[in-house]
């Protein structure tokens, strides 16, 4: 009877662990497939967050009834598709709608503008070019990950999010050294905004101008260091605010700047420069036929480090810190959730310093590449 009654207490206490270890292993595959979902929702909003927008929006929300609102104002869309054509960005209604322009249709498809028919058809075709499959421009069909959109693409000139950033550090550039410019012609004693840019000028001519230029030919180029130094700190300093800009991790951004240096050390550059190049003195005859290709590729290759040195450290800070931002949102618990926020305050602190060094950086260099431009024979 003893045993018998063992029994039953074993099989009854087996069963309830049977169904515990279940229960849970249910509710762990549901945690684990919210947070899943939840990965990728963080990982779609640090995509979008690394791209440039035709609207300039503040912020949004999806109300509970899955409506997204937003808040901000539009932009000038333009487009040359067989002719001019302009309209304001509010029309595509941040890819929900269709704009209609002089009987031509246009849908945002990922920030990308494309010409489609009156219902905002996206065709989709694979890595030869086949098609695969269609949907609209709200994405109501499933979409294949190989796939690309095949409609065709006007050439797009509007101005985006970062366009206006750039217009307005760049007017903002213009009026306060403008004052200042006005300020010294009255007296040589710094005033106001000033005496916080005077000693910021000072280091870019004296700590990074003359060392690599030289005393006597620097002041030709101390415009451009200066204006390439102020700007890309202040639009790095911009990237860390909500506004959500991102202009140096736009490599279009990057390229331009780079070309500007690479314009510049070419068409400045003295008779020396270019016989270290194509004829390096000093050296045999079959080894100068070698290392010219190789000395002409270099200068190809200084402005490609310069795109890719900003381009590539402002978006992995930028990925980095907001990948730490959106751990907030899975810990969900009193240990980890403050740990994420501590150490996403800390990288905050971090990338102001980023943002100071990597516009030193892309200075220096610049001013280093003009020095070797100008650099006089010394044999």
């Amino acid at each position: 009877m003893r045993y018998s009654f063992f029994s039953k207490k074993l099989v009854a206490v087996i069963f309830l662990i049977a169904g515990f270890v279940s229960a849970q292993n249910q509710e762990g595959e549901e945690v684990e497939t919210g947070a899943h979902d939840l990965k990728t929702q963080i990982k779609e909003y640090i995509d979008h967050h690394l791209l440039d927008s035709h609207d300039f929006n503040l912020y949004s929300y999806t109300t509970e009834e899955g409506e997204h609102k937003y808040f901000g104002f539009p932009l000038p869309v333009i487009l040359w598709d067989n002719g001019l054509k302009v309209f304001l960005s509010s029309e595509l209604e941040h890819g929900e709608s269709v704009a209609e322009v002089d009987g031509n249709y246009y849908a945002l498809y990922h920030n990308k503008i494309y010409k489609t028919d009156a219902e905002g058809t996206i065709n989709f075709g694979g890595h030869h070019g086949e098609e695969t499959h269609t949907e609209d421009a709200f994405g109501e069909n499933l979409v294949v990950d190989d796939a690309h959109p095949t409609n065709e693409k006007p050439l797009d000139f509007s101005i985006t999010k970062n366009v206006v950033f750039i217009m307005a550090v760049a007017l903002l550039m213009f009026l306060v050294f403008r004052s200042m410019a006005k300020r010294y012609q009255k007296s040589t004693m710094p005033r106001g905004l000033g005496r916080f840019l005077e000693p910021l000028v000072l280091f870019v001519r004296d700590e990074i101008a003359i060392p690599n230029i030289g005393e006597h030919k620097y002041k030709r180029y101390m415009s451009y260091l200066l204006t390439v130094f102020f700007f890309v700190w202040v639009i790095n300093l911009l990237g860390l605010t909500p506004l959500g800009v991102n202009v140096t991790n736009n490599i279009a951004v990057t390229f331009a700047l780079a070309m500007i240096t690479y314009l510049i050390t070419t068409f400045t550059g003295n008779k020396n420069y270019w016989k270290h190049i194509f004829w390096m003195p000093g050296v045999p005859v079959p080894m100068k036929i070698i290392l010219a290709p190789i000395e002409l590729l270099g200068t190809f290759i200084k402005p490609f480090s310069l795109m890719i040195r900003l381009y590539a450290n402002i978006t992995a800070g930028h990925v980095v810190l907001m990948s730490i931002i959106g751990l907030m949102f899975i810990f969900k618990n009193w240990i980890g959730s403050p740990l994420s926020f501590l150490l996403a305050f800390a990288l905050s602190l971090l990338e102001l310093l980023v943002a100071a060094l990597q516009a030193y950086i892309f200075t220096m260099l610049s001013a280093l590449y003009f020095g070797m431009a100008v650099e006089e024979d010394h044999h």
